[in-house]
């Protein structure tokens, strides 16, 4: 059974914005008026920097994925709640990270989350082709993705290396979201072209 789709963007926007409104609320105000006062809590400060870009990015994702789309089914729907199962856990490992200055487990513990909110992502994404059909939009848009197959080997690598250089293992986190920060062009290409075909 198909469902319109305004109500899971809608819910899928609220759930977003309380994730981005607690990571600000987990943020210290310093107690000083100096740039001293604020080294020590750069650790918070970066790590909160690289949490809001993922989550953005996801938003931003999420928003072109569903825009192609012409409904949804149960399936969706939990498939769309698992990603923010794992969404929801980005403001706990963001703030253990920060709070303990990039040390080992924390760190992993930070890459792991980042790789199961992609693998749930992929999850949604597949869901979504499989009701939409093999011939609908997302299906012929969304096809073999190189940057996600990328981002599991840079996760497992960084993941790794949590434990001898926490510090690089971040860096490579940081990595994986430059590659995701431009939003799909092969769906921003798809809606330019549609839009073209429409004023013609």
């Amino acid at each position: 059974m198909a469902f319109g789709k305004s109500r899971i963007e809608a819910f899928s926007d609220g759930v977003i914005a309380i994730i981005i409104t607690i990571m600000v609320l987990e943020m210290k105000v310093p107690h000083g008026d100096s740039f001293a006062s604020l080294k020590p809590l750069m650790p918070v400060l970066l790590s909160y920097v690289l949490s809001f870009t993922y989550v953005g990015i996801y938003w931003n994702n999420h928003h072109h994925m569903f825009h192609i789309v012409k409904s949804v089914n149960g399936a969706v729907l939990w498939a769309n709640l698992h990603l923010l199962f794992w969404l929801s856990l980005i403001p706990f490992v963001t703030g253990w990270v920060g709070e303990n200055h990039f040390t080992q487990l924390p760190v992993a513990c930070y890459g792991f989350i980042l790789a199961m909110n992609g693998l749930a992502y992929t999850i949604l994404e597949k869901t979504l082709i499989r009701h939409n059909g093999k011939n609908s939009v997302i299906a012929n848009v969304l096809g073999r993705d190189w940057k996600a197959k990328s981002s599991v080997i840079i996760y497992a690598v960084a993941i790794g290396l949590s434990w001898l250089s926490p510090v690089i293992s971040f860096v490579l986190y940081g990595v994986v979201a430059a590659l995701w920060f431009i939003p799909d062009k092969r769906i921003e290409n798809k809606l330019t072209r549609e839009a073209s075909e429409s004023k013609e």
